[in-house]
């Protein structure tokens, strides 16, 4: 397999004339690359007119290969055969070096060009690429494809310091300038003598050479113009600013880089993504460029498609959003990356998304992004480093099991997943604090959906353990820790809260958006009259287990309560864990409304309250979840309310309570250990039917 390389664009802040004259100091031997031991002229030709002159050398350079390598090949040197075309009119140096020892098991071929910088005459390029095809070496293929490299990046990484040796050296010398080569004065008539003739054809063959060099710098001062357009793109692919925009990159890596690049500009005709873009694609594909590509390009559609390039201009934050969402950006952490503030446990999630619908809080997450990307590209110009990922700190004071409403969920996963694929490599650090025990089970259900590489970057902190030494002020700048966590900085962050059901859009608005959130195929719903129950069983051989419950009263008031009795339940055919009440006795007049808990019962010795009584009220959406402990089944009741005897003789006349319910259980396997900080595996703690406007979990 053909391995090919391509180096950024080095820059010499000298003439382009000065630092030909400092390359030939490298011949016939240089001290600074030991590898290099020698070399003879082959051929030496000039141009009548002395613009073009094209010599040819061999090099000798030395094995720098382990013994038994050696020994196995029986060398101690190898040769290369390097053309040079320096074309002082156009000024420009064209190399081209290929492998004349085992040429016919490895080939070699290392091509390299000085140029004059395409907006500064005094300066010079050097740009450098190389193809390796190694076909067969006695076996060690492998070992010579990575010698192969290693010499590669020598030569590159030494490059510019020799050039920058002999430059100095030439200053020592008193030299610190050579004059451009100008155009001789030719002889108006023409000559007759064959030999001259012959020169004539020889300098047509230069001629051609050198008109094909213009045409290539121009093409090159063309490209290169166009892509200084962009203040953020100057001096594209040049080393210095690879350090300043990008950070420090390995050879591979700029190679890599340069490589999808050209590919993109080939592909776009157009508007071609920032290095730092290119960059996040590769790194969220370990620089495999065909992958970061395929990547990229899906990327680059989706944006197209969904017209995401005008979010910052067009997009209009609904006011709902701007009262009742707590996020926001707030100052930099200590690396300089913007910080982003998210108040998850103040927010409602149910409330914001019938509000908004599923589409609505993705174009939200979408204009954060965007903003996430400008605010690096800010931070890159202050800081005068590379900026090229954002901070996360989560604050889930208040989280309870109202936050695992099941369609926020679905949408949570959605919004996961189109960030991951579309803005690789922008999250440099999660704070997570104030965990309470209930988060493992929301940690659960989404961290398969985040990228292995997204996950390490997580750091969770649970209950004040963020104020503790090691905490939160390691991350985030002492005068920029929140108010609301204690600080001393005013945080620009809404506080959250419960939505009024006023601002909801209808179910007809919502199924517009595309995003209907009644659930049919997860909720069910069941209407209570006056003494009546539904009741759900849970048959549990996993003790450790938790049961999580989500359910809204529609009408009138109900009590819920969880309980466990050691009965068994019958087998069932449907697969699964759970069963209802129609499957336990269905030969039940009225199974729907049929209770489990015989009247000859006693409660401590056949059945077990597990959750003490919760009275729910007209229009409150309440969430819970119970730890189980043992070996059983677990009975979900609700219960048709009356508060005192009048409700009683109403009752009669009343509607019936109506229920929209859904419940689930999560293996202790699925959520046990993934947060062993928190002790979630062995925690007691009753999420006990949290009403959605409490301010905290009751299990803290």
């Amino acid at each position: 397999m053909v391995q090919k390389y391509q180096s950024p664009v080095r820059v010499y802040k000298y003439p382009f004339e000065l630092v030909m004259m400092a390359y030939e100091r490298r011949f016939p031997t240089c001290p600074q690359i030991p590898v290099f031991v020698g070399c003879e002229v082959i051929s030496d030709n000039t141009s009548p007119d002395g613009a073009v002159t094209v010599k040819e050398r061999r090099c000798k350079l030395t094995v720098e290969a382990p013994y038994i390598l050696k020994k196995i090949i029986g060398v101690d040197f190898v040769y290369f055969i390097q053309k040079n075309c320096l074309d002082q009119r156009n000024r420009t140096l064209d190399i081209e070096a290929y492998n004349e020892s085992f040429s016919s098991r490895v080939e070699v071929i290392e091509k390299c060009r000085y140029f004059v910088h395409p907006e500064n005459p005094d300066w010079t390029c050097f740009e450098q690429s190389a193809s390796l095809d190694i076909k067969a070496f006695f076996g060690f293929e492998n070992s010579m494809e990575k010698l192969a490299m290693k010499q590669y990046s020598q030569n590159i990484s030494k490059g510019k310091e020799i050039i920058e040796y002999f430059v100095n050296e030439l200053k020592k010398e008193g030299v610190t300038s050579v004059p451009q080569w100008v155009e001789p004065d030719l002889p108006t008539d023409e000559s007759n003598d064959p030999k001259e003739n012959e020169v004539s054809q020889g300098s047509g063959e230069f001629e051609l050479g050198a008109s094909a060099s213009s045409l290539n710098v121009t093409a090159m001062t063309s490209k290169a113009a166009a892509s200084h357009l962009s203040p953020e793109s100057q001096f594209q692919l040049e080393t210095d600013y690879i350090h300043r925009y990008l950070g420090d990159l390995t050879l591979i890596q700029e190679s890599r880089l340069v490589q999808l690049r050209k590919w993109v500009a080939d592909l776009q005709k157009g508007k071609v993504p920032s290095d730092s873009t290119l960059l996040r694609f590769l790194r969220a594909r370990d620089f495999n460029v065909e992958k970061a590509r395929e990547l990229l390009s899906q990327s680059l559609l989706w944006r197209k498609k969904h017209q995401v390039d005008r979010i910052l201009s067009e997009y209009q934050t609904p006011q709902v959003v701007k009262d009742y969402f707590p996020g926001g950006w707030h100052h930099s952490d200590r690396d300089g990356r913007p910080l982003y503030l998210l108040r998850l446990g103040q927010m409602d999630v149910k409330g914001l998304m019938k509000a908004i619908g599923e589409e609505g809080l993705l174009q939200l997450t979408l204009h954060v992004c965007e903003e996430g990307l400008q605010l690096m590209e800010e931070a890159t110009r202050l800081q005068g480093q590379p900026v090229s990922t954002w901070s996360l700190l989560v604050d889930l004071e208040g989280l309870n099991m109202r936050h695992l409403w099941r369609p926020g969920i679905r949408a949570l996963l959605r919004i996961i997943e189109i960030v991951e694929a579309n803005y690789p490599e922008t999250m440099g650090r999660v704070l997570v604090i104030r965990a309470p025990r209930v988060f493992p089970i929301l940690w659960t259900l989404v961290s398969t959906f985040i990228d292995e590489n997204t996950r390490s970057k997580f750091l969770f902190y649970g209950g004040n353990d963020y104020q503790e030494p090691g905490g939160l002020i390691d991350y985030i700048p002492e005068e920029f820790v929140p108010d609301f966590l204690g600080g001393p900085c005013r945080a620009m962050v809404q506080e959250g809260g419960l939505v009024p059901k006023s601002l909801y859009m209808t179910e007809g608005e919502l199924e517009k958006e595309g995003c209907p959130l009644t659930e049919d195929s997860i909720y069910h719903s069941v209407s209570l009259g006056r003494g009546q129950v539904h009741e759900v069983l849970v048959s549990n051989d996993d003790p450790g287990s938790v049961i999580t419950w989500d359910f809204d009263v529609m009408r009138q008031d109900v009590m819920f309560t969880v309980f466990r009795t050691r009965v068994p339940v019958p087998p069932q055919n449907t697969s699964g864990p759970l069963q209802t009440i129609q499957q336990m006795n269905p030969l039940a007049t009225d199974p729907e409304h049929r209770s489990a808990i015989e009247k000859c019962w006693k409660e401590g010795t056949d059945y077990f309250r597990v959750e003490s009584p919760l009275i729910c009220h007209d229009g409150e959406s309440i969430q819970g979840s119970h730890v189980t402990s043992h070996i059983g089944t677990y009975i979900l009741q609700w219960k048709f309310h009356c508060s005192h005897s009048l409700d009683l003789l109403d009752s009669f006349t009343a509607h019936k309570a109506q229920v929209m319910y859904f419940y689930e259980k999560l293996c202790s396997a699925d959520y046990r250990g993934s947060m062993s900080s928190l002790q979630s595996g062995n925690s007691a703690f009753s999420a006990l039917s949290t009403r959605s406007g409490a301010s905290s979990c009751p299990s803290r």
